[in-house]
């Protein structure tokens, strides 16, 4: 198994922009010193309490001061972007990294986002799919270039001159390119089946209940089946709040704390998602209501935490639900507390994850190889 880490960011309202950028720089040293295996940051345009603008630019100072780690767009938002961009940012960054990189996309999921691109939220999954076939298109080809889709078009035909690289646009570093991975957040996700389709990873939200997570398995065998896909569990990521501390009375302690940065991720997040109508993705019934989200429930449901021990029997109960995966992504909660985060990062990385690992690689080869026998 893998272990890397996932960053919306998701940060207090009101911290200075430059508190929030050095803490989820100082997260992703912690995480390739201690032996993570890939970093993902998110990106907003505009939402004040995720300040990440753009994933690559935060990402491209990590290069020169990590040494194993993957470095990881978690996602780039393509129905905000033109494709000729994407292609040309990917391709550079891939050579930069020297190929330490893995793409993620996804369709866009903050409502000031789409109002300041006019984009249409409906259509976002389309324009998804259309954006990354026209940037392998930019990849697969060579100038002149005259290539449209349904929603772009990508021409440079008049001034090419090859003699002095002009028109030239830039193919990445790995060969044939980057994997690429996309997230999914609701039940039987549309975004899961679209991505087992094109043979892409999938990334299950930690905000999202085992049963809803494991429906995203169901959903990307779908689609891999429909385009002949072979499925396979170690491309499938799943995100969770995890929190190890040296003792379960230290981290019954910290989970005390009224303010702990657990429940404020979880009282943002559930607020946020009541407020677009998206409560449903926090629900275990559908007869829940909104008022019934509350930060308790939330921690309850949705959050591991103890000493390592304890995270691993959970880690390993919760894995029973879902079925087996390839990568837990531990998702990034504010440092309210540096010392302690620190720490769960280490523990996590040295002392859950050989465990969990241990139990869960024989039930992925086993999974493989009834999937290989269908």
């Amino acid at each position: 198994m893998k272990l890397g880490i996932f960053m919306q960011p998701l940060h207090l309202l009101g911290t200075p922009y430059h508190e929030m950028y050095d803490m989820d720089f100082a997260c992703a040293i912690h995480a390739d010193k201690v032996g993570y295996d890939e970093f993902w940051m998110g990106e907003h345009t505009s939402q004040r309490t995720e300040p990440v603008t753009n994933a690559l630019q935060f990402l491209s100072a990590l290069i020169p001061v990590t040494e194993r780690i993957k470095l990881c767009t978690g996602v780039l938002n393509l129905p905000h972007h033109h494709p000729a961009r994407i292609a040309a940012d990917v391709a550079m960054f891939d050579h930069m990294s020297k190929g330490r990189f893995i793409m993620g996309i996804g369709p866009g999921g903050t409502a000031s986002d789409f109002e300041v691109y006019k984009s249409d939220h409906k259509a976002s999954g389309a324009m998804l799919a259309s954006c990354y076939q026209m940037i392998r298109a930019i990849w697969n080809s060579e100038a002149p270039y005259d290539l449209e889709s349904a929603h772009h078009k990508v021409s440079i035909k008049n001034t090419v001159n090859e003699s002095l690289g002009l028109g030239l646009m830039p193919a990445p570093y790995q060969n044939p390119f980057p994997r690429v991975a996309t997230s999914a957040m609701s039940n039987l996700s549309s975004t899961a089946r679209l991505a087992g389709a094109n043979d892409w990873d999938v990334i299950s939200a930690n905000f999202n209940l085992p049963l809803t997570v494991a429906s995203h398995w169901q959903s990307y065998t779908d689609g891999a089946q429909s385009a002949g896909v072979k499925p396979d569990r170690r491309n499938w990521r799943i995100a969770r709040s995890v929190f190890v501390a040296d003792s379960q009375a230290q981290a019954d302690e910290y989970l005390a704390r009224k303010t702990n940065s657990l429940a404020t991720y979880f009282n943002l997040m559930a607020t946020l998602l009541k407020s677009v109508g998206y409560a449903n993705i926090l629900k275990a019934r559908p007869d829940m209501s909104d008022d019934e989200i509350t930060v308790d429930y939330c921690v309850k449901e949705m959050v591991i935490a103890g000493d390592a021990k304890s995270v691993v029997d959970q880690l390993v109960a919760f894995s029973e639900t879902t079925g087996p995966f390839g990568t837990l992504l531990t998702t990034f909660h504010e440092w309210d507390d540096e010392p302690l985060w620190r720490r769960s990062m280490e523990l996590t990385a040295k002392e859950v994850m050989p465990k969990f690992s241990e139990y869960m690689e024989p039930r992925l080869a086993e999974a493989e190889q009834a999937e290989y026998a269908q």
